[in-house]
């Protein structure tokens, strides 16, 4: 009864044969194309790839020193934190402001695409304007603006290691 319903169909909706034809060949050409812009595959048991926000390509990687402390930061795909990491290596003394930030001036303008997170989050490393460097150790809500520079790994550390007095940090990429 199945293979009737389906003889049926195809020469009702598909044009009998020719129509056949002309839909199987269709399947065929959108499947190679799909199949052209796929991955590749995984393998069995290996976890898929991660996403590009998450990728760790080396140019995306670099370092702050706190005292005796290095963390990793990860940079955001931005034209600013692209600038930031042309100016290390380099070293400034960041005083506390509101028991929540370490911040300074640079030497030089960055290039700034401002968004108002509405909740900034402990280790965020952000530009307020276009010369403050801002390093957050806490996580709190903003109605303040600012260009994304990166985010600093292993963020619970922060506060412990920045303390609450000035304290110099140096910014490198190895």
């Amino acid at each position: 009864m199945r293979d009737k319903r389906f003889a049926l169909f195809t020469q009702t909706h598909v044009g009998g044969a020719r129509g056949l034809t002309r839909a199987f060949g269709l399947l065929l050409g959108l499947t190679a194309l799909s199949e052209s812009n796929a991955s590749p595959a995984t393998p069995v048991g290996s976890a898929p790839a991660a996403t590009s926000a998450t990728v760790q390509l080396p140019e995306s990687r670099i370092w702050m020193t706190v005292r005796d402390t290095r963390f990793a930061i990860t940079l955001a795909d931005t034209q600013a934190a692209r600038a930031f990491a042309a100016l290390l290596p380099l070293s400034i003394d960041m005083p506390d402001l509101n028991n929540n930030e370490k911040h300074a001036e640079l030497p030089t303008s960055l290039p700034t695409s401002t968004i108002r997170p509405g909740t900034i989050h402990s280790g965020d490393l952000m530009l307020y304007g276009s010369r403050t460097l801002v390093a957050f150790y806490a996580t709190f809500s903003s109605p303040y603006s600012y260009t994304r520079l990166g985010r600093i790994d292993n963020a619970a550390e922060l506060a412990r290691v920045f303390g609450s007095d000035a304290v110099r940090i140096t910014f490198s990429k190895q």
